[in-house]
């Protein structure tokens, strides 16, 4: 078991949808924080399991489970529908989601200054009208949408993401929210049926990558079929698919597609934090994650 279950309560996403899916024995849960490579993951996944010729776009083979804009009876049809190797996308981490022993975690990390520029490029790109539209009246959107007084620059939204203090229960999408959940998960990382994976790994060798993935999933792949495997997971590739693969959730949530794939690189973070915000941030995050975890992020 992960531990007690928590409820994980966050504006787009509620993880008590998770109760309403009746998994399979083999299914696959890719757990990320958001911008750490959960795409990336689902796309490796969806080859693996079927190959170059994807049947549908990836939304709909990999849905977003805990994403309330999508209605649960829509998605436990869809879910129930697929007859292949189930890889199911949520951003709850492992004590969030019901656990079954034949199920395989995979969790990916990334360096964190990394993922708050990632994250504000992104945010940047979603249509906060649609998100608003779908939201129950009881819940909130994000307070990342709401309308300030004076524009925040770039550097000053990264830094909100870096020092935002809210609960991880209710804001994931933070630093301290992204530190929870890898620090569970990476707790749980000897477990046979969870696998951490870091998003430089899958930048500078991702064949390796994807074979590693493949022989912890039981999946057999040929070294023939490795080659095109692994083309189609390149950044590369998957910018010039877009439309079919950038989580736009087939209802408009991203004003262009094309944008959600960006550099992709890692390093970004110089470009936006100067030396007082790293020094800052690095006693941030030394009092979040352990040393261990820490060094394995920024890698």
């Amino acid at each position: 078991m992960f531990g007690p279950l928590r409820c994980y309560d966050e504006g787009l996403t509620d993880s008590r949808r998770w109760a309403q899916v009746e998994l399979r024995d083999d299914d696959i849960i890719i757990s990320t924080p958001s911008k750490c490579g959960t795409t990336w993951a689902q796309m490796i996944c969806a080859l693996l399991v079927l190959g170059t010729e994807l049947p549908a776009p990836l939304t709909e083979l990999s849905p977003w489970v805990d994403m309330r804009l999508r209605p649960l009876p829509e998605l436990r049809a869809r879910l129930a529908s697929q007859p292949h190797r189930r890889f199911l996308k949520t951003h709850t981490p492992l004590d969030g989601l019901p656990y079954l022993e034949g199920v395989t975690y995979l969790v990916v990390g990334r360096d964190p200054r990394d993922v708050a520029v990632s994250m504000d490029r992104h945010r940047g790109n979603l249509d906060v009208s649609v998100i608003e539209a779908g939201m129950p009246s009881t819940s909130s959107p994000e307070t990342a949408h709401r309308p300030l007084t004076r524009p925040m620059t770039q550097r000053e939204r990264v830094l909100a993401w870096i020092d935002n203090d809210e609960p991880p229960t209710q804001r994931l999408s933070s630093l301290r929210g992204m530190a929870w959940h890898l620090s569970h998960a990476w707790s749980l990382r000897d477990l046979p049926n969870v696998i951490l994976l870091h998003y430089a790994d899958l930048t500078s060798d991702l064949e390796a990558q994807m074979r590693l993935v493949a022989e912890r999933l039981g999946l057999p792949i040929s070294n023939c079929s490795l080659p095109s495997l692994v083309e189609a997971a390149t950044l590369t590739a998957m910018r010039a698919q877009a439309a079919d693969l950038a989580p736009d959730e087939g209802i408009g949530l991203l004003r262009d597609s094309n944008e959600f794939f960006g550099r992709g690189t890692t390093g970004q973070w110089t470009d936006v934090l100067n030396t007082q915000d790293e020094a800052a941030y690095q006693r941030r995050i030394s009092q979040l994650v352990s040393p261990d975890l820490l060094s394995w992020l920024h890698r």
